[in-house]
């Protein structure tokens, strides 16, 4: 079986069978065909000599493919080449074969034809055995049998160069896909004709691309949360270092080590939410009520306040905006929304509900165009060279709850407007 490993032979064992089958359907189907209209024809071939038979059999009609027989009340006369025709030892007994005015019978395990002519109360009758079908069937088979095969052999020429053509393709697609990962490996191959083969390869290369990018990403990730998760690390230790160098007393020490863990414990608790989404979102259906949008956000304001009394928050929600979630998933949304914001608002946060939309509004600076594209990517560098994972969180529960989020920046400040995702 080893054999078919290649898409080559099978195609070659493809068209073998092809050309058998065609050949033995050809065999069976074509001469049950050529039967009626040969029939047809031998009918005419037997009537016409008829016609010029008169009051007795003219020897100069007789041929070796055609007796004649000319019965006159019972008495039957026949042609002398007769014998070569139908073999039999008494002619009675084959004129009771003639029981229309043409047709067929078989006679000693043999197909025979006759036509005949009724005049006054002569009958003249013509008859012939089946050689004459057999020969039309082998000139027909003759004639059609050659030009089938080329034609035959034209196409088979033509799969084969077709089929070479594609074994190439996927070769090379075969050897792209193996050196997905190889940067030193050219990747690049020029398909001319635009067809799924095209398609494939443009997919496969935007998959590698892809694939790329998610390597780099995920490098990157992993030096951002190193560095992330190094930093208070670093604090703690200098702090401990410090203090049995006596530079630093126990209580300073305690201090920044509770703040550092505390950072830590946030970072923490975090990552394992983001990772909790991405669970969620594969393996479990939560059903959404509708909430109570202004309420979340009065309690979200209540907390963050007091973190910074020198900002105003100014709060516009219109009766008519409704909003499908859980209170919990909310919540996360809006707190880390208001955390970030904390971070950059000068003086003035901005939360309005209008038409089922839900805007929220520093007026901080604008975000660089370059860190658009990518601030709802997790421990990605950021406004001001921080790392993060609120806004991602933020995103990846509101396309759990079928919400989604865009950022864009204002004359002055930054607007973040949460809206629900149209179903296609």
């Amino acid at each position: 079986m080893k054999y078919f490993n290649k898409l080559s032979h099978q195609l070659l064992i493809l068209i073998i069978v092809v050309f058998l089958a065609f050949f033995l359907t050809l065999g069976i189907i074509l001469p049950q065909v050529i039967i009626p209209s040969a029939e047809s024809n031998i009918y005419s071939y037997l009537r016409e000599p008829l016609e010029f038979v008169q009051s007795d059999i003219n020897e100069d009609l007789v041929t070796t493919e055609i007796a004649y027989l000319y019965k006159i009340g019972n008495t039957v006369a026949y042609s002398d080449n007769i014998h070569d025709i139908i073999d039999f030892n008494d002619v009675n007994d084959i004129m009771d074969a003639f029981k229309s005015n043409y047709g067929k019978f078989i006679y000693k395990n043999q197909i025979y034809y006759y036509y005949t002519l009724h005049n006054d109360d002569v009958t003249k009758i013509a008859l012939t055995n089946d050689t004459y079908i057999e020969k039309t069937k082998q000139d027909i088979l003759d004639a059609v049998l050659p030009v089938v095969i080329i034609a035959f052999l034209v196409i088979a020429l033509i799969l084969i160069f077709w089929g070479s053509f594609i074994v190439r393709k996927i070769e090379k697609l075969k050897q792209k896909i193996d050196n997905i990962d190889n940067d030193n490996y050219d990747h690049s191959i020029s398909f001319q004709i635009d067809d799924e083969m095209r398609s494939l390869e443009l997919a496969i290369e935007d998959m590698r691309i892809s694939l790329k990018n998610q390597e780099e990403y995920r490098n990157q990730m992993y030096q951002n949360i190193s560095h992330d998760f190094k930093t208070p690390l670093t604090v703690i230790k200098s702090y401990i270092e410090a203090y049995n160098d006596k530079i630093e007393d126990a209580n300073t020490v305690i201090d920044v080590i509770s703040e550092q863990t505390e950072k830590l414990e946030l970072k923490v608790h975090s990552l394992l939410y983001l990772n909790k989404l991405d669970y969620l979102k594969d393996n479990k259906k939560v059903d959404y009520e509708l909430v109570d949008m202004k309420k979340i956000v009065n309690t979200a304001i209540k907390e963050f306040k007091f973190r910074r009394k020198d900002v105003k928050f100014e709060v516009t929600f219109d009766k008519n905006s409704k909003f499908y979630g859980t209170y919990d998933y909310f919540e996360t949304v809006i707190d880390n929304i208001l955390a970030n914001f904390m971070r950059y608002t000068e003086s003035t946060i901005k939360i309005t509900a209008k038409n089922n939309r839900l805007t929220l509004y520093n007026d901080g600076p604008n975000i660089d165009d370059t860190l658009l594209e990518g601030i709802f990517t997790p421990f990605r560098k950021g406004i001001k060279g921080e790392f993060g994972l609120g806004l991602s969180i933020v995103k990846k529960t509101l396309l759990l709850m079928n919400y989604d989020i865009k950022v864009k920046n204002e004359k002055k400040g930054v607007s973040f407007v949460i809206f629900k995702k149209t179903s296609k």
